[in-house]
């Protein structure tokens, strides 16, 4: 049986990293690729990369002052030393032959291996209902779901308090109102509401009951 090896990927994507995060990334890529024989040949050589990291740092400290000039040159050169970091970090990817004991020498972040599982998403319930502009109808909105795909609504009549003895539903490509027809006026009815989301359907809510106009 082939073991797969994985590939092994530099954390990167600094451009929103505040600018003390940024100086101290910098400084452990130096610090771990400086002299270091495993990474022999880099893009950016440590005395240039280092003068770069020397620079920012001044111009960081300038910056604080709220000049204009000052906080363009600081942007200008955290936008270099940013591209260095990337050339580097791509350079330290290959070098390590997918090596973890190699690459954790060169000071630069391992990219997580696994991505965020699917969450379950939260209880659907309805934001309100109301009657409709007819006889008849009655005017439902689901209470938008982070990452629900579509709702479902069923309704159905309330004899005497009992839960409906039979269900019709409807569903709803987003969390805007829907305008449920054909119904009878004076009459009690139930609604429930349920979400869709990527590992599948919500709970149905509790009931709620409105009586049509």
């Amino acid at each position: 049986m082939t073991t797969k090896v994985r590939k092994l990927k530099a954390l990167l994507g600094m451009q929103g990293t505040s600018d003390p995060d940024l100086l101290k990334q910098l400084n452990a890529a130096h610090d771990g690729m400086n002299g270091n024989s495993a990474f022999s040949n880099p893009p950016v050589d440590m005395q240039t990369l280092k003068a770069g990291i020397d620079k920012l740092t001044v111009l960081v400290t300038d910056a604080e002052d709220g000049g204009k000039r000052a906080i363009s040159a600081k942007k200008k050169q955290r936008g270099e030393m940013i591209r260095h970091y990337t050339l580097l970090g791509h350079y330290v990817e290959a070098a390590s032959n997918d090596d973890p004991a190699v690459f954790h020498t060169s000071g630069f972040i391992l990219s997580p291996a696994t991505r965020t599982p699917l969450q379950p998403l939260s209880p659907a319930s309805f934001e309100w209902i109301d009657r409709g502009p007819l006889a008849g109808q009655v005017v439902v909105k689901p209470k938008k779901v982070p990452k629900a795909l579509s709702y479902d609504v069923h309704y159905g009549v309330v004899v005497n308090g009992a839960p409906p003895a039979t269900w019709t539903i409807v569903t709803i490509p987003g969390s805007k109102k829907w305008t449920i027809t054909d119904l009878t006026p004076g009459t009690n009815y139930a609604f429930q509401v349920r979400a869709l989301g990527r590992l599948g359907y919500t709970d149905w809510s509790a009931s709620t009951n409105f009586i049509c106009g």
